[in-house]
């Protein structure tokens, strides 16, 4: 294990500010910095790879897909770029799959697996996992969203995923998105449509101070914390208020919604029929874009980092990970919806996606090769297997350091975290931990620790759901943010790439570092 001591920090890239990398490339005269967003002709040792040439792809990516179903899609998007074929799960997978392939799968637009088979790839070998959430703190749209005008104010009613609607939430620029369900009225097909308006159409309005009603602790998220979308000043003149006449046939879905929403969802997917639209799944977002802060631009600000950091970085590795004739484990992600609200659902780590997909996986290579499927020859899989839970974990607050446990508080720019908790929120224990620190040595990482206090209480990840599940050896790992479950926070500007530099590094090498193992 490489010790996290200063003489080992000042020699590290990651305590560099991005300026003075810049500095110190240009008069290097330092190559280009490769296209990194999608799968490289010849990939890069982990040790080579530069956390820096992350930073703006990350930032990108944060900008442009603020949902969870526009995630999924920018990662199919880039896997089929990069030669992924894609499973679909109605289908049959038998004799689909090969030794050297590339593959991926969904469920529910909201959920995404993929995964890539050694060369070497045989019924029974192992299976180095990497799983995380994209989805978010987030205010959905209500079945009906539609709300009496009050003022001359247009309202929206929504409803709180997970946390969402606390007090971070005051005052912000909010955008809308997320898919749309729309029928073409000539041929009857029923279509899936992203949509995600490019500007801020909503805002909660705090009370002035004048009034002696402080806001803080305050706001009842039903009645006092209603999203502002527009003017209608319609009452004054002793008409009835335009935005309380609905748009479609009388009971049609468009008729629950506020008319001038649906007219601008219209729009922005090129339709006209209101009665087009059967349903949709909207949701606020912060609709400032994702940005580099700090004197030196050593902070990344940006909304929904819990937890679309460790799973682009995930994701990002799987893309850059080696692949050699003698592989013969499978590398997979896999990115899950629901997290936030207990993974109780199909498309959520308790559900059966991931061990159903290795299942199908298994039996169509046992199919190729004559070999029978059954609980043989699953057991041996998980037990010749790793996961990598994947989640952003506290970093060391300055402000408030008497949360923070000596020794077990992450740093911004420095590395993962391995997370451990003694009641067993989170997998890691001695023989995780060896193991990834194995694979920091050989990929030139840096771990660090992770730990509450006693007397705080400790949040939870998919991964003790997933091991237990599936019987498989375990680690939590995350990257350390501040103001976690803020509608924006921030982390480290290098701490993107230092992530796929060590999930790069686990898919690289654990097959390596299990054999290390006595079994």
């Amino acid at each position: 294990m490489t010790r996290l001591t200063p003489d080992v920090l000042r020699m590290r890239s990651s305590q560099l500010s991005l300026r003075s990398l810049a500095m110190e490339q240009s008069q290097q005269r330092t190559a280009a910095p490769p296209t990194i967003d999608e799968a490289p002709t010849v990939p890069l040792e982990a040790k080579d790879l530069r956390p820096e040439h992350f930073t703006q792809p990350y930032l990108d990516f944060m900008t442009h897909n603020p949902t969870v179903f526009h995630v999924v899609d920018y990662c199919k998007q880039k896997l089929l770029k990069a030669g992924y074929v894609e499973l679909p799960a109605r289908d049959s997978w038998t004799g689909k799959l090969v030794p050297g392939g590339k593959y991926f799968t969904t469920r529910n637009g909201s959920s995404i697996i993929a995964f890539t088979v050694g060369q070497a790839y045989k019924p029974g070998n192992g299976i180095a996992m990497i799983a995380g959430h994209i989805d978010a703190l987030t205010a959905r749209l209500k079945p009906t969203s539609v709300k009496p005008t009050k003022e001359g104010y247009v309202q929206l009613g929504v409803a709180q995923y997970a946390g969402a609607l606390n007090e971070t939430w005051w005052d912000r620029d909010l955008s809308v998105g997320g898919r749309v369900i729309v029928k073409d009225p000539k041929t009857g097909k029923t279509t899936v449509k992203l949509v995600k308006v490019d500007w801020p159409v909503a805002r909660i309005p705090t009370l002035a101070p004048h009034f002696g009603i402080g806001m803080t602790g305050h706001g009842n998220r039903e009645t006092e914390m209603v999203p502002v979308i527009g003017i209608d000043n319609s009452d004054l003149l002793g008409e009835k208020a335009e935005s309380e006449k609905p748009v479609g046939k009388p009971g049609s879905f468009a008729s629950t919604q506020p008319p001038k929403l649906v007219k601008l969802i219209l729009s922005q997917l090129g339709l006209s029929d209101p009665d087009s639209i059967l349903n949709w799944e909207l949701e606020l977002f912060d609709a400032q874009p994702a940005t580099v802060g700090g004197l030196d631009k050593e902070f990344i600000f940006a909304g929904r980092i819990d937890d679309k950091l460790c799973s682009w970085a995930a994701f990002m590795a799987l893309l850059h990970a080696k692949r050699a004739p003698t592989d013969g484990v499978i590398k997979l992600v896999a990115l899950f919806d629901d997290e936030e609200i207990g993974s109780l659902l199909r498309q959520g780590a308790r559900g059966n996606f991931l061990p159903i997909t290795i299942e199908r996986i298994l039996e169509s290579f046992c199919s190729s090769n004559s070999v029978p499927f059954g609980p043989g020859i699953l057991g041996q899989t998980y037990a010749r297997s790793f996961l990598v839970s994947s989640d952003v974990t506290h970093a060391a607050h300055p402000n408030f350091t008497q949360t923070n446990l000596p020794g077990h508080s992450p740093r911004l720019n420095v590395g993962v975290a391995l997370c451990v908790d003694a009641s067993a929120h989170m997998t890691t224990d001695s023989v995780s931990m060896a193991i990834l620190d194995r694979i920091a040595e050989l990929s030139g990482c840096v771990n660090q620790r992770h730990m509450i206090r006693n007397d705080s209480r400790s949040g939870g990840t998919v991964g003790p759901m997933l091991s237990a599940a599936m019987g498989v050896k375990a680690a939590d790992v995350g990257i350390p943010q501040l103001s976690m479950h803020s509608i924006r926070a921030m982390t480290g500007s290098l701490d993107p790439g230092l992530g796929v530099k060590f999930y790069k590094g686990f898919l690289d090498f654990w097959e390596e570092v299990d054999l290390e193992w006595s079994h």
